[in-house]
């Protein structure tokens, strides 16, 4: 894996060339510490830089920037792209000859052959990259078909940038963009910041599946995005042309798929191994690689010793079934305590997902050994295994059979607090907290207020997705038209309301958080991660299968569990769905504290004037009492503060707010 990152202008010396992009390179140095490049032409107003990771073919011949035999392209690339051999051979047979190994002189001579568009179409993998048309003056930014690979772009001070981590643009003299209120409220409502959105104005990502076209145009520049392929697209093809077969049918192709799709990942010349978590997406990546392997496949778990997070022995368990080369490491709340900091030079956004945390700490033991991990990521999203995705359905069952009238007088007594309905509130909280989870009627009331009200199934799910139904009231100047970037509104409509979810979570959720985290957490110590579960080619087959063989009787993700059952005995994988995570609310009242107590001050939060802090002080108060658990609200409001104290510290001054 690699850093990449560039400018378009026109206002450089050569030495202005040289010092930027040579500083935009060392910001990324952690992506990349195997070698460094840069490529500048100043006539031509356009430069990049490079920093890689070697994985396929070491030597020099694999240096970026990197300049097509014709001369005309020049690519920076970050990822890796699986059939790369199989297109190598596509262009043997139309002439070219290739100087060295690597894939990145495949993708780059694709290009000069067939056109970028064309290119990008062939390629199966994880990507983000750049292409500079010398002929055209065009640059062509790229990003892979999901999303794994990040790539940011706007316009700053007169010049294009474009970089894969944002850290690359806090090295450009004079660089202090704007935060953008309207995504720091998305972020705290939804608990990531959804696409085109970045933490800053101006400052964009470039779609899954696209293309960015720029060229420099009177009084700055232009952009057109192409799509080349499309989830929502992929899901209607699936849907229409349904799998024929029965589910054991359904079984064999998957494992045909995801075999392939694991083989290919396997390809490397540096060491590589995978996360086990014990779970079943991990658990059949690793019965796979094994299949594969003469040799015991090295795999790492991350344990935690706290009741109800403890993912490590379950991991064991497998990893002795299939004789892996296992390695784990049980964290204590001091290992989290002191990696917490870390997270926001990590993720260069507020990052509220908690298990960045163990995520880090796990590619951080991989790294000790291996240089690459498969991982088991996506299995949730693509085969249905969520428990929400049978809950929203039941309940919306249960509200759509009450008339809306009804529902609504019920809901304005609860949010009216009529006595009747707090009665009814505090006999809920009872049955609430004997459940194991902490609420008052105060809560209880609130949530059935809005909940009873809901239209639609849509509205019911959104709710689900939403950690802070008031953000917009929180966070001070932001504007309601972020609402918009995230809402039914923006929802297919598929036979099965499952699916409905399953691809909201896919664009959003999936693409937002997951992927973010496990990029930046595995690139912070220089791991590679590849994601076999979302080969495109497997998305697109789980699109067309039903949902009977993804969920049914109260079981999840069926078919891929019957492809499990074939390496992994039932009883070792059978458990309830634990995911990763950390006892975030307890440590924020003991071990994390003092870090919280700090970053929530009134008069810090009052001061630096992103967040009205009178709701934060008493939901902190709250939660520190054990009266209530706020810990999901107040770790997406910690991660920006954290993060803000970081931009502040890098800047030497704080970042200028937007929309003050």
């Amino acid at each position: 894996m690699c850093g990449i990152a560039g400018i378009l202008s026109s206002f450089f010396s050569d030495d202005e060339w040289r010092g930027r992009l040579r500083a935009m390179a060392q910001a990324l140095s952690h992506r990349g510490p195997d070698d460094e490049g840069q490529w500048f032409s100043s006539a031509e107003g356009a430069g990049m830089a490079h920093r890689r990771l070697s994985i396929i073919d070491l030597s020099p011949l694999g240096h970026q920037p990197m300049v097509s035999a014709s001369g005309r392209y020049v690519i920076s690339y970050n990822g890796e792209v699986y059939d790369f051999r199989s297109l190598r051979a596509e262009c043997e047979k139309a002439g070219v000859r290739f100087r060295g190994g690597c894939d990145t002189e495949v993708i780059l001579e694709a290009v000069a052959l067939w056109g970028v568009e064309a290119a990008v179409k062939k390629c199966v993998g994880m990507f983000a990259f750049a292409v500079w048309d010398r002929k055209e003056r065009a640059l062509f930014l790229c990003r892979d078909r999901l999303g794994k690979k990040p790539l940011y772009y706007g316009t700053l001070g007169g010049q294009f940038v474009f970089c894969s981590e944002l850290k690359a643009l806090s090295a450009l003299p004079g660089a202090c963009p704007e935060i953008h209120r309207d995504a720091l409220a998305l972020c705290v409502r939804h608990g990531f910041i959804p696409s085109p959105y970045s933490i800053y104005k101006g400052v964009s990502k470039v779609p899954p599946g696209s293309i960015v076209r720029v060229r420099a145009a009177a009084g700055g520049f232009e952009t057109e995005t192409t799509v080349y392929w499309s989830l929502l697209d992929a899901a209607k093809r699936g849907q229409e042309d349904p799998f024929p077969g029965s589910l054991g049918e359904a079984a064999d192709e998957l494992e045909r798929l995801l075999g392939d799709a694991v083989a290919s990942r396997m390809i490397s010349d540096v060491p590589l191994g995978a996360f086990l978590s014990g779970g079943v997406d991990s658990s059949v990546v690793a019965a796979l690689m094994q299949r594969h392997n003469s040799r015991p496949v090295k795999t790492f778990a991350i344990g935690n010793r706290e009741a109800g997070y403890d993912e490590a022995a379950y991991a064991g368990r497998v990893a002795r079934h299939l004789g892996t080369d296992h390695t784990e490491l049980y964290v204590s709340a001091e290992d989290v305590r002191d990696a917490v900091p870390l997270l926001p030079a990590m993720f260069d956004e507020p990052m509220p997902d908690s298990s960045a945390v163990p995520t880090y700490l796990v590619s951080k033991l991989s790294r000790n050994n291996v240089t690459v991990a498969l991982t088991g990521d996506g299995g949730d999203e693509v085969f249905g295994g969520y428990v929400r995705y049978g809950r929203v359905p039941a309940v919306w069952r249960a509200l759509s059979s009450v008339p809306l009238s009804l529902r609504r007088s019920v809901a304005g007594a609860f949010a009216s607090r009529v006595p009747l309905a707090m009665l009814l509130a505090r006999a809920a909280s009872l049955l609430v907290r004997r459940a194991g989870r902490l609420s008052n009627a105060e809560e209880v009331a609130s949530y059935l207020s809005g909940v009873l009200s809901l239209g639609s199934e849509n509205d019911l799910f959104l709710r689900y997705l939403t950690a802070e139904p008031d953000a917009l009231e929180i966070v001070k100047g932001a504007g309601r038209a972020s609402v918009a970037a995230f809402s039914p509104g923006t929802w297919p409509a598929f036979e099965d309301f499952a699916h409905v979810m399953m691809y909201v979570d896919a664009v959003s959720y999936l693409s937002e958080d997951i992927l973010v985290k496990v990029d930046r957490a595995s690139m912070a110590v220089s791991l590679e991660t590849r994601l076999p579960i979302l080969d495109h080619r497997v998305v697109e087959f789980a699109w067309r299968l039903p949902m009977r063989y993804k969920m049914s009787g109260g079981a999840t993700k069926l078919v891929l569990r019957t492809v499990l059952h074939r390496y992994v005995p039932r009883r070792l994988v059978q458990r309830p769905k634990m995911g990763f995570r950390v006892p975030v609310g307890g440590w924020l009242r003991r071990e994390l504290r003092p870090w919280a107590e700090a970053l929530l001050s009134e008069d810090r939060l009052r001061r630096e004037g992103y967040f009205e802090p009178a709701p934060i002080r008493v939901k902190w108060l709250e939660h520190v009492s054990g009266e209530r658990d706020w810990s999901a609200y107040l770790w997406n409001v910690l991660t920006f503060q954290a993060w803000l104290e970081k931009s502040r510290a890098r800047d030497n001054g704080q970042p200028k707010a937007a929309n003050a």
